[in-house]
């Protein structure tokens, strides 16, 4: 028969108990993602050791790391031991037995529970709490390393007569200590009380005492604690009203003491000082008196008077006192907060003059003379003509320029200084053939060469290109054209190994390179390439066949990147800018030392105060360390090299003492200002952000009188751009020109400033630019009469739009698909009055890059909307010509559909040359009438025969250059414009379409 039994006779299985099998598989799991885990944390440690050391900046690295490591270490065992402490202090004070209540024996069931897990309890949450406050003490490594290494910065303020470096280093290490100490106290109250409830030694509903005698004095002791660091806290609060910020309307963000602080607040402070320290001692004497009473009773009186004394007697100090006569109460205050301010901005010493606006000059022709001398006037927009470059430049998709080209200074070959639009020619990894892993890490990696125009000068619309074409060539001299370094550069790329770069093409075709500088971190070590691949989340960094012996991975590309990195200190302005410098290209970074702690001195927000309508359409923001400020110094200049990535840090400011602290705390990081070659000082300028900063605070602060600044009567507002409707401010401008006074042209930042809500103008403000010079950084305001209406770049561009004849004239340029594009305006001092000139730039018509078109100028009331800045110039003067054109004047701008045969001719003595270039200039003019009245017809004929004329006149004068016919006249080139003839070679577009030369 069939076993009919109840199951397998053999052993019996576990339902639900995975076997050992499956157990060592979770194991194993388990392990590896622990393993994983940790691995995926010394990969971000290893990369970031490797990438300090190969910038050769690995002080940096461990000075920031011990840091760090020092004070988690330090204040995570103080804030565990202290917790810690007071836990087993509880337990150990527990009573003997507990009372029999319902309360006790609920406990007894928790106290049985965790019996046998006590000591695994204690570790636990001391634990927990020493990691959270250690991970919050390493944060403050700044804090720490400004308030050991702290410099005096030989000033005092005008209260305390302490130091500034005691409020700019050591309050703030203070404030911390205390803000720990704080911390520590509470959370060792709340562990203790808890630990007494739970053990018995606080009772809630039972009967009898509702803490027993030790409970008590532990308690008493912890709060004598708290209290004792509260009358700390009111006695740094009195030198923290130094640093204090409030509102004040006459002030924007006031910081430091004002009458109701001086007179009500200090002594308040010092009275509620006081009023701790006996409240303390109260608390203290519990462990003797065994009773709260007497510590209760003071702690409500504290609190009393911290309510009256520290908030209702200001609150009528300020209502009763200050406000019916405000001015005369807050005068000496606002003295300190005026010079506090003023020096810690560094504009102190800014040179504030009247200026008349209106020119008194009745000699026009004097006036066009003085005008071409008065600035090189920038017709070249580098915020508009990067398209220009990139179309006629670019040569191959992969490459593009940056949205926003700088503005620099560099010799012509005569030796003379001209001001220059520059841009890289970066790499587009957009604009690859294909996209995938190793087109986009290994052989598209950098961009190639220099491109330049002169910032003056333009050739039928197009720049006026000094370096050009690829690889570029021109007025530059040998450079290494690579750019493995710059603004676009946002991915990582490999280089060095078996994988052969694209360098460049030509008509030959395509030209590789394999890298050959020291630049990068080096993935032959299998762990370096297991560490990245990790980091970068890249797997195929660990196996790929690309990469081999002398593959390396270059990341953190951009110029503020690698700065930031390599001095986490500073702040970053939001632009950097190429110059070639020593036969390289060096990206250069300017660099701000800041603090938020200087007495009297007024905030200002960095993010805010630098927006202006180019950095918010670019994103081009400031990388601040501190947003919110009150004493910045451009303490570092910065050099990127575009091929190698090597930082250097100069020292620029030698008196910073924010910049010497953090030299302490990082020797060796700042090479001496000695160290900058004099290649590297010509192309050294102001920086934007500082400036913008500068102009912000002398709205309010060009006063020096405390009665004005008061009254609110001077102040004024950065004007929003009138050259677009973002409804952000105007940026400054980078010009070379002549300030009143001034002899010779300087290279300049500049802007403008209008009354607080109106459109005039009320200041010119220039700063000098040019590190080369003796009065760099020198801030000059040309200051309008109140009295008059002198009008703003608002009113400017709004009277440019309004007159007839210019809006009709720009509706036929916008004829088809054209768009129209405003440069900048610039505003030129000349004689008394305000010089305006703005470029219009023409988008359209097939073509997919702004051309120069029309020239904008105004001055004295006239405007002038012409094909060439000389023609603009001669109808705003009233004249035909002037001795003395100004640079770039004659150039060509291919304005208005004039055709190519617009030019200055010279003058010649040929009557038959004279005849012809009589009937040129009537057919010019019969062109224009016919162009404004929109006779396309009669505009047709007009060019023709303007053709003809010009033809007639350049036969006669090939006749007449003739050896015998009596020698040439001019310069024997048919009438070509000086601007039309400096282009210097075959400037080509990527279809082969000459670009202008």
């Amino acid at each position: 028969m069939p076993d009919r039994g109840g199951g397998p006779t053999g052993p019996r299985m576990r339902v639900g108990r995975p076997s050992r099998r499956a157990r060592t598989l979770l194991m194993t799991l388990g392990v590896l993602a622990v393993l994983g885990m940790v691995f995926a944390m010394f990969a971000g440690f290893w990369t970031d050791w490797l990438w300090y050391r190969s910038v050769h900046y690995s002080s940096v690295f461990t000075t920031t790391l011990w840091t760090k490591i020092g004070l988690f270490f330090v204040f995570g065992l103080l804030m565990a031991a202290a917790v810690g402490l007071n836990i087993w202090l509880a337990h150990r004070l527990r009573p003997p037995l507990s009372a029999m209540s319902v309360e006790q024996q609920s406990l007894d069931r928790y106290r049985m529970s965790i019996a046998p897990y006590k000591k695994w309890l204690l570790s636990g949450i001391t634990a927990l709490v020493g990691l959270i406050a250690g991970a919050s003490a390493a944060s403050e490594w700044r804090t720490w390393l400004m308030w050991v290494n702290g410099v005096a910065f030989g000033k005092t303020d005008p209260q305390f007569h302490l130091d500034v470096s005691f409020y700019a280093f050591d309050l703030p290490w203070y404030r911390f200590l205390l803000g720990f100490g704080f911390a520590a106290t509470i959370l060792s109250l709340i562990a203790a009380v808890l630990t007494h409830y739970l053990y018995g030694g606080l009772r809630v509903t039972s009967p009898g005492a509702r803490a027993t005698a030790a409970a008590t004095g532990h308690l008493s002791v912890l709060l004598g604690v708290f209290v004792t660091l509260k009358a700390v806290a009111y006695w740094l609060d009195r030198y923290g009203l130094a640093v204090k910020s409030s509102d004040f309307k006459a002030t924007g963000n006031w910081t430091g003491l004002r009458y109701v602080d001086a007179n009500a607040y200090l002594p308040a402070k010092t009275i509620l000082f006081c009023i701790a320290v006996i409240c303390a001692v109260l608390f203290f004497a519990t462990l003797w008196r065994r009773t709260w009473q007497l510590p209760v009773i003071g702690f409500g009186l504290m609190v009393l008077s911290a309510i009256l004394i520290g908030g209702l007697y200001p609150a009528i100090v300020q209502k009763f006192q200050v406000e019916p006569n405000e001015q005369a109460k807050e005068a000496a205050y606002v003295q300190k907060n005026l010079e506090a301010t003023r020096e810690a901005y560094d504009i102190d010493d800014t040179k504030v003059t009247d200026y008349a606006g209106t020119s008194d000059t009745q000699d026009k022709a004097k006036l066009r003379d003085a005008a071409a001398d008065a600035a090189s006037y920038r017709l070249m927009d580098p915020n508009i003509v990067s398209p220009t470059f990139e179309q006629l430049q670019q040569v191959r998709n992969y490459y593009g320029f940056p949205s926003n080209l700088a503005v620099d200074r560099y010799k012509t070959k005569d030796g003379k200084v001209q001001d220059t639009v520059i841009g890289l020619r970066e790499l587009n990894l957009a604009g690859i053939p294909k996209n995938n892993w190793i087109n986009d890490h290994f052989r598209y990696t950098h961009g190639y060469g220099v491109v330049a125009a002169k910032g003056t000068e333009a050739d039928e619309g197009r720049p006026v290109f000094t370096e050009y074409n690829l690889p570029s060539t021109g007025d530059l001299p040998r450079y290494e054209q690579r750019i493995y370094y710059g603004e676009k550069t946002s991915t990582y790329s490999i280089v060095g190994g078996p994988q052969k770069e694209i360098d460049y093409s030509d008509d030959t075709g395509e030209k590789t390179t394999s890298y050959k500088g020291n630049s990068g971190v080096s993935l032959a070590n299998p762990l370096n390439r297991a560490a990245y691949a990790m980091a970068f989340n890249e797997p195929q960094i660990l196996y790929s066949g690309a990469i081999g012996d002398g593959s390396r991975i270059l990341y953190n590309r951009t110029p503020k990147q690698r700065v930031e990195a390599v001095a986490p200190w500073l702040t970053i302005d939001g632009v950097s800018y190429p110059a070639v410098v020593d036969g390289r290209v060096q990206w250069i970074v300017d660099a701000y030392t800041t603090t938020n702690g200087y007495p009297y001195s007024s905030r200002t927000t960095l993010g805010d105060t630098t927006l202006d309508s180019l950095t918010a359409a670019n994103n081009q923001r400031v990388v601040a360390q501190q947003n919110q400020v009150n004493y910045i110094r451009n303490s570092v200049k910065a050099t990127v090299d575009a091929y190698t990535g090597e930082v250097k840090l100069y020292q620029w400011d030698t008196q910073d003492p924010v910049l010497k602290t953090w030299m302490k705390a990082f020797p060796g990081t700042v090479e001496p200002k000695k160290d900058i070659s004099p290649e590297l000082l010509s192309h050294i300028r102001y920086p934007q952000d500082l400036f913008k900063v500068q102009r912000e605070l002398l709205t309010r602060y060009h006063v020096t009188d405390a009665q004005t600044f008061l009254s609110g009567s001077e102040v004024w507002q950065i004007p929003n751009d009138p050259t677009n409707r973002s409804g952000d401010a105007v940026p400054p401008y980078y010009l070379s020109l002549k300030m009143p006074g001034e002899s010779s042209q300087t290279f300049s930042l500049t802007t403008t400033m209008t009354p607080n809500g109106r459109d005039n103008l009320s200041a010119f403000m220039t700063v000098a630019a040019d590190a080369n010079t003796s009065d760099y950084g020198k801030i000059s305001i040309l200051k309008l009469p109140t009295g008059k209406t002198i009008d703003g770049p608002k009113r400017v561009q709004s009277q440019f739009n309004s007159e007839p004849s210019i809006a009709e004239s720009i509706r036929l340029l916008k004829g088809g698909d054209s768009e129209v594009e405003y440069g900048n305006l610039l505003t030129v001092p000349l004689d008394g009055g305000l010089l305006y000139v703005e470029p219009v730039y023409l988008r359209g018509g097939g073509l997919k890059y702004p051309l120069l078109r029309k020239v904008l100028v105004t001055y004295g009331g006239n405007t002038a909307f012409e094909d060439t800045l000389d023609k603009a110039l001669n109808k705003v003067f009233g004249t035909e010509g002037s001795a003395t054109e100004p640079p770039g004047s004659g150039s060509d701008t291919g304005g208005g559909g004039t055709g190519s045969g617009e030019k200055n001719p010279p003058p010649s003595n040929n009557p038959t040359v004279q005849e012809a270039l009589k009937d040129a200039q009537k057919a010019f003019e019969d062109g224009q009438t016919a162009l404004k009245n929109g006779d396309w017809q009669a505009y047709g004929q007009a060019q023709k025969d303007l053709q003809d004329a010009l033809k007639r006149a350049e036969d006669a004068q090939a006749q007449a250059d003739k050896p015998g016919a009596g020698g040439k006249n001019g310069d024997g080139k048919g009438g070509a414009s000086p601007g039309a003839s400096a282009s210097p070679a075959p400037n080509s577009s990527p279809s082969g379409s000459p670009s202008g030369g």
